[in-house]
């Protein structure tokens, strides 16, 4: 018994020793030698800011592959006055700087900050890396050799007895101990450096941020470990008062009972007693108002630490996930990703775990002011804590009820769609304890906004969903606590009287989310809610596009704190060009967006404008009517309409081609024959249809039939969707041989060949498949002479018969007729019925030139 109190007593002496050395020696000067900068470049990763956000630092690893930054031991070694002086003094006893200088790329590239400090469960962490150290300089001391490497030799492993000596027993000390020598030495480094290019200092920046909430968390941490050491003393003393208080009532009953004896008795024993009781009283008023003063203290120094967590809490809460919703709001247009959430999880636990200790100690701080009540002050301040922290728990929990996963935008009845919901604290206030139930109902904008006045609303809703109930599910291996609606459906909707031209699809709901539940054995019950994104409800697929325009200027132009769901009416071109483009790319899933000439293209389109200058648009303004309300001058859709179905039929049927660069796509009539004429004959562009929602057409130099040496520019008439899924485009433009060349020279095979249907098998058992090519009959030729450049690419002979068809396809030149449209063009589905045609191509016997390349 003896032997295991003495362990113990050595075990805690040496935690104590490591610690006092650690905040001592850290901040103290030390007489250090200057190391000398090595001869060599040493490239490794550097463990920046919070090495617990792994998918950011993943970022920065790479960037410093990419960049070639220097390790941050390399770097601190060309600090010049204060900064050196500032790096020399976190070194010491506690940890050798030959130790950092060593095994600085070990060091740099290890995980410190995946190490809980406040987790006693992952000393183990801490012990691995403190077994590491060891090895790693048992193993350097080993390599020396010579005169000079032999006292190195007997240093390093004097260093590795030392710190194995000193952390053996508490190795999370030593984890501390690093984690602030490297953060630190990136302060400095960082306050010396000026970064050049734009990305390193973001990156910069957002290490320099994570710091410091780190940093903060750190503070926080020593502020609560202190008032609970100042707790525990409070403690011990008002145990001590109440030993000495209970002292003063024996002898008051001394006194009393001194009255039953004789008064010799009582002359001797009364003076010796009344001298005790005036000792002890006056030692009592003493300590009380010495009480007092620890609990007043305390009080205050309670408050700094509250006002501390709010600050944190509102850089975590009002600042970082603030913006990760915003990029989750951008996401829905296409953005890049939000992100993960265990940083922010991560940050919100830390929060949770201090304001709950906090709470603690000021609820035992209370307990022990009723145990000894003494006139003052500390009441109404405890009170006034108590209230403080409760608010900022309760502001915690409810904000960090978030949606992880939103619902579709555009939510159509009767269809299944899923959504999670997650809350960020419920692992370390142990929520998943007696798992919450989370029930979606939909509800709309007026209905949003009186529930955020805090207006009764009670069984309001203003729809029905089915499989809206879910329970949060707690999963162990990432601390996460989440409800996963799965199968949810809405069955029906009930709309608002809409506001003048506003149409079903402009009108915007909300899922609302919501669940009650309980902390610290029912101390307190939180009531939670949140909503989703807005979301349009559609009931046919028709109406898809209109509503994907009300969820995208939704999305790209709310403002933070809004009142639900207000957008501005107007916004500036270039703004509307920032959102269009990353919404093209996104759905077409290319890194290839809009050029300035494409978002001048579309700004002509927008405001029915001739001006070719980019700067002349970036004043402009455009209102949401002209986006998606009023139609196109001398067409039956919006701008919208139109852009959607270029979108649609690039992602759909022309992505690879959109990718290699082969479609011009944004150009217009005028433009593209402007862009021919200077072009040999044969030289085509391919350009999306002015006229027509969602086509694209081919537009080629060539010879005049009617007159001879006169050359002109010709349109096909659009593709559609239609058309891509009977032949694709490759294929088509193989068809034609008239099409030599891709604008400005390219030749058409080395551009498009690699996506032309391989050539149909041989016959079988006597049966040749038949197969569909496009011709265009003024133009049909079957051997055209790519050398002669001026010669006309037409043929008026008869093509073969399973493979043309009098009305397959229109060509018009630049002149009237009376069947075309301003733009030339004209609809598929009025001059060719597709299933018509196909099915007597297939009835048809088979030609014996079907083999043959035809046009």
């Amino acid at each position: 018994m003896r032997s295991s109190v003495i362990h113990l007593m050595a075990t805690v002496t040496s935690c104590l020793s490591a610690i006092l050395c650690f905040y001592t020696c850290a901040f103290s000067p030390l007489l250090v030698l200057r190391l000398q900068r090595r001869g060599r470049n040493e490239h490794f990763p550097s463990q920046q800011g919070s090495l617990s956000q792994l998918a950011f630092y993943e970022r920065a690893d790479k960037l410093t592959e990419a960049t070639g930054t220097m390790a941050v031991w390399i770097q601190a070694q060309q600090l010049q006055g204060d900064a050196l002086h500032q790096m020399q003094s976190l070194y010491g006893q506690h940890f050798p700087i030959e130790v950092r200088h060593y095994l600085s790329q070990w060091i740099e590239g290890q995980l410190w900050d995946a190490v809980d400090l406040e987790n006693p469960q992952e000393e183990f962490k801490a012990k691995r890396l403190l077994d590491g150290l060891i090895q790693e300089l048992q193993n350097k001391a080993e390599h020396q050799v010579g005169e000079d490497g032999f006292l190195l030799k007997i240093k390093l492993g004097h260093y590795a007895n030392q710190l194995k000596s000193t952390y053996d027993r508490c190795p999370l000390e030593l984890v501390r101990c690093i984690k602030h020598i490297l953060y630190t030495e990136q302060r400095l480094v960082r306050e010396a450096t000026n970064l050049a290019s734009p990305l390193g200092a973001m990156m910069d920046s957002m290490s320099q941020k994570y710091q410091q909430i780190n940093q903060a968390f750190e503070e926080l941490r020593m502020f609560t470990q202190d008032t609970e050491n100042e707790l525990r003393k409070l403690q011990h003393n008002q145990e001590y008062f109440i030993i000495q208080y209970q002292e003063s009532l024996r002898i008051q009953a001394q006194l009393s009972s001194l009255a039953t004896l004789p008064p010799a008795d009582r002359q001797l024993r009364e003076p010796a007693l009344l001298s005790k009781r005036a000792t002890v009283e006056t030692w009592l008023t003493r300590e009380a108002n010495t009480l007092q003063k620890y609990r007043l203290d305390l009080a205050e120094k309670h408050q700094k630490t509250l006002q501390l967590l709010r600050k944190q809490q509102t850089v975590i809460l009002d600042d970082e996930l603030i913006q990760w919703k915003r990029r989750q709001q951008l996401a829905g247009n296409g953005g890049p990703s939000e992100g993960g959430l265990d940083i922010l999880q991560s940050w919100c636990e830390k929060l949770a775990e201090m304001i709950w200790q906090n709470r603690q100690q000021i609820r035992r701080a209370e307990h022990l002011r009723q145990q000894l009540p003494i006139p003052g002050p500390i009441e109404e301040l405890l009170n006034e804590l108590n209230s403080t922290i409760t608010d900022i728990i309760s502001a915690l929990v409810t904000s960090t009820f978030i949606i992880e996963k939103q619902p579709p935008q555009v939510l159509k009845t009767q269809t299944k769609f899923a959504a999670t919901v997650r809350l960020l604290v419920g692992g370390k206030l142990n929520v998943h304890m007696n798992p919450p139930q989370v029930k979606a109902t939909i509800i709309s904008e007026q209905q949003a906004k009186a529930l955020l006045k805090n207006e009764n609303t009670r069984n309001e809703s203003s729809g029905e969903i089915l499989n809206n109930n879910c329970v949060m599910e707690y999963h162990q291996t990432t601390g996460t606590l989440s409800a996963h609606f799965r199968n949810m459906s809405l069955k029906r909707i009930k709309r608002s009287d809409r506001r003048g031209a506003e149409s079903v699809t402009e009108e915007k709901f909300t899922i609302l989310f919501e669940s009650q539940f309980s902390i610290g054995g029912n101390e307190l019950v939180f009531q939670v809610k949140t909503l989703s994104l807005p979301v349009v409800v559609i009931v046919h697929g028709s109406q898809d596009n209109n509503a994907t325009a009300t969820v995208l200027w939704d999305n790209a132009f709310a403002e933070p704190g809004r009142v639900p769901f207000l957008v501005p009416d107007k916004v500036l071109w270039p703004q509307l060009c920032e959102a269009i483009n990353i919404k093209y790319k996104s759905e077409v899933q290319s890194n290839r967006g809009l050029s300035e000439e494409n978002l001048v293209f579309l700004a002509q389109k927008a405001f029915s404008s001739c001006s070719n200058n980019q700067e002349d648009y970036r004043n402009m303004t455009m209102t949401w009517s002209q986006f998606n309300r009023e139609s196109l001058p001398g067409r039956n859709f919006t701008f919208w309409q139109w852009f959607d179905g270029v979108m649609e039929l690039t992602k759909k049927h022309l992505k690879p081609h959109w990718n290699d660069g082969a479609i011009l796509g944004f150009v217009n009539k005028q433009q593209a024959q402007d862009m021919l004429m200077s072009k040999p004959n044969g030289t085509f562009l391919l350009r999306f249809s002015d006229s027509e929602i969602g086509g694209i057409t081919i537009a080629w130099v060539a010879e005049n039939p009617n007159k001879a040496g006169e050359r002109m520019v010709w349109n096909l008439m659009p593709y559609t969707t239609k058309d891509f899924t009977i032949r694709s485009l490759a294929d088509r433009i193989s068809d034609l041989n008239h099409l030599l060349f891709l604008f400005p020279d390219r030749s058409k095979d080395e551009v498009f060949s690699k996506y032309y249907t391989p050539p149909l098998s041989k016959a079988v058992d006597g049966y040749v498949k038949p197969q569909i090519k496009q011709v265009v009959p003024d133009f049909a030729t079957t051997n055209p002479d790519m050398t002669g450049m001026n010669q006309t690419y037409m043929d008026h002979g008869a093509s073969p018969a399973p493979v043309s068809h009098p009305h397959t396809y229109g060509i018009y030149p630049p002149m009237s007729d009376s069947g075309l449209d301003a733009d030339g063009e004209f609809d598929l589905d009025d001059t060719m019925d597709v299933a018509r045609h196909v099915e007597e191509l297939l009835r048809r016997p088979v030609d014996s030139q079907w083999g043959g390349q035809q046009s």
